[in-house]
């Protein structure tokens, strides 16, 4: 149990983290989530509104992997 715990810690340490980023972020007027090539589409009422954040979730990919790349091999 006391690896679960730890697990758990190193869980909320990381969200903590990457809230604190994003808000950062927010107020540094970074388009995180409205990059080009992020997809939208309303109707023609505008009472739906469906967002698909491909740009967003394609570059965010490659940070995490380069992040977790720097990680693995400063750890050998």
């Amino acid at each position: 149990m006391n690896d679960l715990g730890k697990i758990l810690i190193g869980f909320g340490l990381v969200l903590l983290i990457a809230g604190a980023i994003v808000l950062v972020l927010g107020r540094l007027n970074v388009p995180i989530g409205r990059l080009p090539g992020d997809l939208s589409w309303r109707n023609r009422t505008g009472t739906t509104r469906v967002y698909f954040p491909v740009v967003t979730c394609i570059v965010l990919s490659i940070l995490f992997s380069l992040v977790m790349w720097l990680i693995n091999h400063f750890r050998r």
